[in-house]
């Protein structure tokens, strides 16, 4: 972020600091969605070097959050202005730049490899969906329960074997095998509370198919 006027360290932590939490935001002029105004989560910002008026600085925030919008709002609280300068995301959900990202070069020369007969590259640069899926509630099901859900039938609790971290109503969930396998995502239509204390009743609709039809067989009727 480059400020367009002098600013001592201290007011600019102070600003800083106050931008943490839930803060509303009205997306930019150039923006794919609705300016309209909306809440986004600011988890934390460190300041991380300063050289004059060009600050480096690191944000943990909401999807959906514009940091060019940030920067500006930042800009305005100090009375100074500020725009951004360069944006290098570092991180989403899971997945790190030091652990994540890979050339198309490198992607070319792992099919090349694949159609020879070697896996070993590709698998090391294609990672299992499950991995994308590490901060979802997840609801682990029946082996019964997985090709009818293949299908977009909804998820009933009698076909719930486990909820392994707790979600509220309406949360995105997702649907596992007892393998630790993904078969879909899915939006809860009760809480993972009531999940464990019902014994009927549909727990969650689903939302996006991950695994083919038919890799589980089939036990259900049409």
């Amino acid at each position: 972020m480059v400020v367009h006027g002098d600013v001592s360290d201290e007011d600019l932590r102070r600003v800083l600091e106050e931008f943490t939490g839930e803060i509303h935001q009205k997306p930019p002029l150039r923006a794919s969605v609705k300016r309209e105004s909306r809440k986004r989560t600011i988890y934390y910002v460190d300041l991380l070097e300063r050289d004059a008026n060009r600050v480096l600085f690191r944000v943990g925030c909401q999807a959906g959050t514009y940091i060019r919008k940030l920067c500006s709002d930042i800009g305005e609280v100090l009375g100074t202005g500020a725009h951004m300068q360069e944006l290098r995301r570092t991180r989403s959900g899971p997945f790190t730049d030091m652990t994540g990202l890979h050339t198309l070069h490198e992607l070319v020369d792992a099919q090349a490899r694949f159609l020879e007969g070697d896996e070993t590259m590709i698998r090391r640069l294609v990672r299992p969906v499950e991995e994308a899926l590490e901060y979802i509630p997840k609801i682990c099901i029946r082996d019964s329960a997985v090709d009818a859900v293949c299908h977009g039938a909804p998820l009933a609790v009698p076909g719930i074997v486990s909820v392994e971290d707790p979600f509220s109503k309406d949360s995105t969930v997702a649907i596992m095998t007892l393998k630790e396998e993904a078969v879909a995502l899915a939006k809860s239509l009760v809480s993972s509370e009531s999940v464990i204390q019902q014994e009927k009743g549909i727990a969650a609709k689903v939302m996006r198919v991950l695994m083919p039809r038919g890799t589980y067989p089939k036990m259900w009727r049409d």
